[in-house]
C-alpha cells in the first residue's frame, strides 16, 4: 500500500478519537456539573440530625431563616417511608420476577413465555406517571385513601419487567453444560433451575435487583398518586406516607424550604451511586467468580 494512503489512514483514524473523545467530554460536562452542584450545596446539611428528624413546618423554616440560623429538622420520615415502600415492593417483585425471568428462559418458543416477554417490554416502556394513575384507580379509590401499600404496588409495577429482563438474560449467557450435567445427574428441570442455574446466576440477578431498586427509588410521580406524603414519620402502611423524592418535590414548592433541596438530594443521589456502582461490579465479577 501507498505510504501516502497509510498516512492518511493514520490521519483520519486519529482525528475520528479526537471527535470521539470531544463528544466523550461534552457528555461526561453536564454529569459533573450536577453532581458537583448537589454535593456543594447539599454537604453542609448532611448531619445526625438530618437523618433521624422529621421534615420542619414551614413556620419553623421561616423563623430560622428570619433568625439567621440553619433550618431545624430532616428527612426521617422520607427516608423511613421510601425504605418501607421499596421493602414491600422487593418481596414481591424479586421472587415474582425470578420465577418469571427462569421460565421465558427455559421456554423461549412458547406462545405463551412470548407474550409475557412481550408485556414485559410493555410495561418497561410505560411512563412512570401512568403507571401511578392506574394503581390510583386499582389500589387507592378501592381503598379509599392513600397508603404506603398503594405507593409499594407502583414500585412493585415499576421492578418487575427489570428483575425479569436481569433474570432471562443471565441465565440464557450460562454454559449449557450446567443445566446438561444436573439433569445427567437425574434432576428434573424444576429441581436444576433451583439447585444450579439459578445460584449460579446469582451475581447477574441481584445486579438486575439492584439497578431495579436504583431505577424506582427516585420516583416522584408514581407516589403522588398513591403515597400522597406525610410530615412526620410513620409506619403504617394503610396510611399516607412520604418518601424522599416526595420531599424534595415538596421542597421545591415551599420557598421556607428550598434550602434542604440539596441536602435531601445529595442522599438519594448517593444512595443511588452506590447501587450502581455495587451492580457494575457484580456485573464485571460475580457471575463469573459463580460458576468458575
Amino acid at each position: 500500500m501507498d505510504k501516502s494512503k497509510i498516512k492518511n489512514r493514520l490521519v483520519k483514524d486519529k482525528a475520528l478519537l479526537w471527535v470521539v473523545c470531544l463528544f466523550a467530554a461534552l457528555t461526561a460536562v453536564p454529569l459533573f456539573a450536577i453532581l458537583g452542584e448537589v454535593f456543594l450545596r447539599g454537604y453542609d446539611q448532611l448531619s445526625w440530625s438530618f437523618f433521624t428528624e422529621p421534615t420542619p413546618t414551614a413556620y419553623k423554616a421561616m423563623k430560622a431563616i428570619e433568625a439567621g440560623e440553619p433550618i431545624p429538622g430532616g428527612i426521617a420520615n422520607g427516608i423511613i417511608g421510601t425504605m418501607l415502600m421499596l421493602g414491600m415492593a422487593a418481596v414481591i417483585a424479586i421472587p415474582t420476577g425470578i420465577l418469571c425471568g427462569a421460565y421465558l428462559a427455559e421456554n423461549p418458543k412458547n406462545r405463551f413465555a412470548q407474550t409475557v416477554s412481550y408485556l414485559t417490554d410493555l410495561l418497561q416502556g410505560t411512563p412512570s406517571v401512568i403507571i401511578g394513575i392506574v394503581v390510583y384507580i386499582w389500589v387507592v379509590v378501592p381503598m379509599k385513601g392513600y397508603s404506603a401499600i398503594a405507593g409499594s404496588v407502583a414500585l412493585f409495577i415499576m421492578m418487575l419487567p427489570l428483575i425479569i429482563r436481569s433474570t432471562e438474560e443471565t441465565l440464557k449467557i450460562l454454559p449449557a453444560s450446567l443445566k446438561e450435567a444436573g439433569l445427567a445427574l437425574g434432576g428434573n428441570r424444576a429441581r436444576v433451575m433451583l439447585k444450579v442455574q439459578l445460584p449460579a446466576a446469582f451475581g447477574g440477578i441481584f445486579t438486575g435487583i439492584l439497578l431495579a431498586i436504583s431505577r424506582v427509588i427516585g420516583e416522584t410521580a408514581p407516589l403522588m398518586f398513591t403515597a400522597l406524603g406525610c410530615s412526620f414519620i410513620r409506619f403504617a402502611i394503610d396510611k399516607p406516607i412520604s418518601a424522599v423524592p416526595l420531599l424534595i418535590w415538596e421542597f421545591f414548592n415551599d420557598p421556607n424550604l428550598q434550602e434542604l433541596i440539596w441536602g435531601a438530594s445529595l442522599f438519594l443521589l448517593l444512595f443511588v451511586l452506590t447501587l450502581n456502582l455495587t451492580a457494575k461490579y457484580l456485573a464485571k465479577n460475580g457471575i463469573n467468580n459463580t460458576y468458575t
